[in-house]
Order: structure tokens, then sequence, then C-alpha cells
């Protein structure tokens, strides 16, 4: 290669000297400069480059990509294992992404909120979502356990008595943080991915000027936090590459009238939080860390928010909003997030750590309004 390369300097030099040398000495110098260059430029490179046997390595990973992709993408989380917090029941996200990783071979365990856990436990005995379970090839997802866990506690000593003795977590333990790290690790030994899609907020309702000290801390301490938290009890049990993905919602950067209570703050957090992990977690475990800013979807949990008599809830006014100012006016299902959750989690992403992915139509690139009454005029 190197020779080819220099005979066809030393065949520009020799055009040049039919046209503008008048000496074999200026030749000799034109060629001993040209090709000084052209040495200087490949030594200048090397000093940046890798060295030649990771030059191959490269080489061969880029071939197989481009054979890879010359078909269908296929995402194979085949011997994967995925815990997904926040599952209970089939309309939320949560469910989606469980589903999408299932779709691609992964084995699906879930962490269930303690009050609600007799009641999601029996829908999947009684077959209430199988419906919902359908993947694409026909089959059925099959949840292989459910953990109870109550995200707001760390470890057992956290747990207050008032929490102990209360109905709801009657005949139940082990369902802090790090009691189910410990009880999937005994169970599964090490996890790939670890997905947070837990938020609660017991003053959502309220505008923030109105919202308690205890009502703030509460949604920071299970909507932000827990995913921190999650990650320092589970980080030790994953696999190097494994993927870390939280939920998180516009609300974080912009303005949304009903969504109160400090919720706003707690996504901010979270998305913040996320950035710090990524490069903590991928230093200490190799895992990445990523979080999906999702649009409005009325499932079970958000329908609660903001339900008065005769008027809409706030995730309906939200859902119409989007439809109505999103570039796409689409509607959004749980699926579309799964699928990216899918994509985040696979060996497609392995480069990617520390972002906030956007699903939600592009309704967070709007800078205005297109159902503004101000802009009634216009839209006529």
């Amino acid at each position: 290669q190197r020779g080819s390369e220099m005979h066809r300097i030393i065949k520009i030099c020799g055009n040049r000297k039919a046209t503008t040398l008048s000496s074999p000495n200026m030749l000799s110098r034109s060629i001993f400069t040209v090709a000084a260059a052209l040495v200087a430029s490949a030594t200048q490179t090397a000093a940046f480059a890798p060295s030649h046997g990771v030059q191959q390595q490269q080489s061969r990973q880029f071939r197989s990509t481009e054979l890879k992709m010359a078909g269908p993408a296929q995402v194979d989380l085949t011997g994967k294992v995925a815990f997904i917090a926040g599952v209970a029941d089939s309309s939320g996200y949560g469910w989606a992404i469980a589903r999408s990783l299932a779709s691609a071979g992964a084995t699906i365990i879930v962490g269930t909120w303690p009050p609600v856990l007799k009641i999601f436990q029996m829908g999947l005995k009684k077959g209430s979502f199988e419906e919902d379970s359908e993947l694409p090839d026909g089959s059925k997802m099959v949840i292989e356990k459910v953990y109870p866990l109550d995200a707001v506690f760390d470890s057992a000593e956290d747990v207050p008595e008032e929490i102990r003795t209360n109905k709801r977590y009657a005949g139940l333990e082990g369902y802090t943080i790090e009691e189910v790290a410990k009880a999937v690790e005994a169970d599964y030994g090490k996890i790939d991915i670890l997905v947070h899609s837990l938020a609660n907020g017991p003053e959502v309702t309220k505008p923030l000027l109105e919202t308690s000290r205890k009502g703030y801390l509460a949604a920071s301490s299970a909507s932000a936090y827990s995913a921190v938290s999650l990650l320092q009890k589970f980080g030790p049990i994953m696999n190097d590459g494994g993927n870390m993905l939280s939920l998180t919602y516009i609300a974080s950067e912009k303005v949304i009238p009903g969504y109160g209570g400090g919720m706003s703050s707690a996504k901010a957090q979270l998305e913040s939080d996320t950035r710090v992990l990524a490069f903590e977690a991928g230093r200490k475990w190799g895992v990445r860390v990523n979080t999906i800013s999702a649009g409005p979807l009325k499932s079970r949990a958000a329908s609660a928010i903001g339900k008065e008599p005769g008027q809409k809830t706030f995730i309906e006014y939200a859902i119409d909003y989007s439809k109505a100012n999103a570039p796409l006016a689409q509607d959004l299902y749980n699926d579309d997030v799964g699928n990216s959750a899918m994509y985040l989690c696979s060996s497609m992403a392995r480069c990617v750590s520390g972002v906030t992915l956007y699903v939600d139509n592009g309704l967070h690139s709007m800078g205005m309004s297109l159902d503004s009454e101000s802009m009634s005029d216009r839209n006529a």
C-alpha cells in the first residue's frame, strides 16, 4: 500500500515536471518534500491511533456490525436476567419494559409494592394479564418470580413499627431494597438489567407553594433516592456491561401544572443522578445508567392523580395536550417506551450511558402551545 502511494506521488511529481519543473534536482526535491509530508502525516495519525492489534480488532468489529445490520436488527437477551422494580399491573411502563425484554429472551423477575402484592399475584394466577402478556412470537411472557419491595426502605432497620404492624404488610418480610437484592442474588446469582419504574408523591395534587416538607421529601425518597439505593445494593450483583434504566417525566425541566407535591423536583433529581451514577457505576462495575423521559400514559397509577368529579383527570389533560401540541400527533403506547428500553438495555447501546432519552412524540422540543388561545387566529 505504501509502495502504491509513493508511486502515485512520483507520478504526480513527474506530471508537474512536464509543466513546472526545469531540472532533475527540483524534481527530486519535490518528491522528497511530498514523501516527507506523507510520512509526517502518517506518524502524527499513528500517535493518536490504537495499536495494530487494536486496529485489526476494531476492523473486525466494524465488519461484524455491517453484516449484522445488513438485515433486520435483532436484540438477543437470552441468558440475561432483568429485575424490574415497580410492576403491579399490566397498564404501566414497567410492564411494557418487562414484556419487551422478555420478547428478546430475558428472564423477568419483578419487585412489587407490598400493599398491592397479593392483588397482583392473584391476577397473575387467575390469568388476568394473559392478553397483555402475549409476545410477538405468540408465546406468553413469564414472570419468573415476584418479590415484595418497598423502595423507601434501604434495610430492615429502616422499617418503622407502624409499617411492620400494618395489616397491608402482614405476613411479609424481606421487602427492603437490601433484603431484596440479597434474595435475588441467592436465587439468580448475578443480574444484567435493573429497571427503576417507581414514583410516588403523597401531595402530588398540591402546588409546590402548598407542599409540606414531609410531602416534598417523601416524593424525593420514593421517586429519586430509591433509584440511587437500588443501584447501591444491586450494583455489586450486576454483570459487567449491564444496564440500569429509570423513568422520568418532562416536568423535570418544564412547568407542568397539576404535577406538584415536589414530584417535578424529584424527577429533576433523578435525571441529575442518572448522569452522576453513569460515571460512578460505569467506573466501579462497568454498568451503564440511563433514563427515559416518557410521554403521558393513562396507566392505573397516573389515572389516580387529580381525579375530580365531572372533570378529566390530570393524565387525560396531559394526553390531550400532547396530541394537540407534539410534533407527532399520534397516540403514545406503553410498548413505545418498552421498545426504547429494550434498545438501551441491549448491547446495541453498549456505548450509551448517562442519557435522558425522550420518548414523547417530540413534545419536549416545543416552546409554544399550538392550541393556545393566543394562537387561535393563526390556527383558524
